[in-house]
């Protein structure tokens, strides 16, 4: 049987953390699933589909890694595809009460599944998507912030 890991988020826009989580990721998990949730609540930068097109791009050349859009709850998305693991990055101390507690609402309506966080690594620990739209927004050079396959 396969291991399966989701990396769940908005991904608005995939950020050069998100990218080193995933490919340090990629030994540990026969597949990695990122998983693009839907929020009508969130004002997007891009939509689903142009940031599926994004991720794809990123991770062309690493088979093991796909992309998928889903809505609802991330537990159901797993069982779903059969996934057994929800990867989480952790950037802060504030990160970590908040995924922890996600992580274990998550292990109460799916025991089978288990979250799982990896540090990140100190140079990204201030970024974040959010920040990245706004510096966007307000015409800012994102280059830096962002995977070069998709500046």
């Amino acid at each position: 049987m396969s291991s399966i890991a989701v990396f769940p988020g908005s991904f608005d826009p995939i950020t050069v953390g998100h990218e080193d989580i995933i490919l340090r990721s990629i030994d540990l998990y026969d597949n990695i699933i990122v998983a693009i949730g839907t929020n009508s609540s969130k004002k997007n930068l891009y939509s689903a589909e142009e940031r599926k097109a994004q991720i794809e791009q990123v991770f062309i050349n690493y088979p093991k890694v796909s992309v998928q859009i889903y809505s609802g709850l991330t537990v159901t998305f797993c069982k779903s595809v059969g996934a057994k693991y929800i990867l989480r990055g952790i950037r802060t101390a504030m990160d970590f009460e908040y995924e922890r507690n996600i992580g274990l609402m998550n292990l109460e309506l799916a025991p089978e599944i288990e979250t799982i966080f990896l540090m990140s690594r100190p140079k990204y620990s201030a970024l974040s998507s959010s920040v990245v739209r706004e510096i966007k927004k307000y015409n800012g050079d994102i280059s830096q912030f962002i995977p070069k396959a998709i500046i």
